[in-house]
């Protein structure tokens, strides 16, 4: 772990956005996306949202998301092809452009999140009926695959059954099926890799799209802490059966900070988040890579823009 002075330090020069000559640019909660003639630039931020609103930036959490995505793309190339041509900048990634399919593909191994929520309140989950008296953070019998459709920017993503996708012909019968296979064996090798680091995919969301000879590939981001939510596997059971919350390696550290001591679910205007707490969160976000990977993690400090600049004009992606 890299010591809290440095990260401290890097409080004044995360990265917050950025505006380079890569092509027609799109801001997302998180990263920023160049799309030029084949190619598409995920320039990971510092930026951190929850409840789909951004609050504020987290020193080296766009480098962790980026490094860690990459560390899972080269250990799932063999499930599914993925858009990686190059990551010329630790918070950059280069990839093929591909067709996106508008679902958002959700795999979920226990109750726990959104879905615990729902099951409260007596809803279905993407279409499931779970059974009666399922209690928090219960592993299902069989990973839950529960879709949802994209949202504009600025709104909420709705779940949404299979019955319905294919009602909406949004995407054929013998492509979501191809996903939902894929998802589950990515999942599942996602849980395998964890669990001898010792933790557990509790559960996770993809983003597919199609190349040029209409295949399947894997896109975005993949098992990091932004799309997945992580337990340490030594003390699930015995938080479980005493009813606690588990501990976490994702950021429902910042969601609970913000629902416990801000009354804050994502309406109105978003608390002041202080330093101390952005120290934590990054904390959790480096020891997540640590943790994921097994590798140390190093910190590339100082101005990020400043950086990444210099890395593209290096590798000819920009003059």
């Amino acid at each position: 772990m890299i010591p809290e002075e440095m990260i401290k330090e890097q409080i004044n020069t995360t990265l917050k956005e950025t505006d380079f000559a890569l092509g027609k640019k799109y801001s997302g909660k998180v990263r920023d996306t160049y799309l030029s003639d084949d190619k598409v630039f995920l320039i990971t931020s510092d930026r951190i949202s929850a409840f789909d609103r951004i609050l504020t930036t987290i020193p080296f959490k766009g480098q962790v998301l980026n490094q860690i995505a990459a560390f899972w793309f080269e250990q799932t190339k063999d499930i599914v092809k993925n858009h990686i041509l190059d990551i010329p900048d630790p918070n950059v990634a280069v990839g093929k452009k591909v067709e996106i399919i508008p679902i958002e593909v959700v795999i979920r191994g226990y109750l726990t999140g959104s879905a615990w929520r729902d099951y409260k309140d007596g809803k279905d989950i993407s279409g499931i009926k779970l059974p009666e008296g399922m209690k928090k953070d219960q592993k299902f019998d069989q990973p839950l695959f529960t879709p949802s459709t994209k949202a504009e920017q600025g709104l909420h993503d709705e779940h949404v059954s299979k019955e319905e996708i294919l009602k909406q012909n949004i995407i054929s019968e013998e492509l979501l099926k191809k996903i939902e296979d894929t998802a589950l064996k990515l999942f599942q090798r996602g849980q395998e890799i964890s669990l001898k680091n010792g933790m557990i995919l509790v559960d996770t969301k993809y983003e597919f799209g199609l190349d040029e000879n209409k295949e399947l590939v894997l896109a975005d981001e993949i098992h990091t802490p932004d799309s997945s939510r992580y337990w340490y596997a030594d003390t699930y059971k015995g938080l479980f059966e005493a009813g606690k919350d588990q501990r976490m390696l994702d950021k429902e550290f910042l969601r609970q900070w913000l629902i416990r001591g801000k009354n804050f679910m994502g309406d109105g205007d978003i608390p002041v988040i202080p330093d101390n707490i952005k120290i934590q969160v990054a904390k959790i976000y480096i020891q997540a890579y640590e943790e994921i990977t097994g590798e140390e993690f190093k910190a590339e400090s100082g101005d990020v823009k400043e950086r990444i600049e210099k890395n593209l004009k290096d590798k000819g992606y920009l003059n």
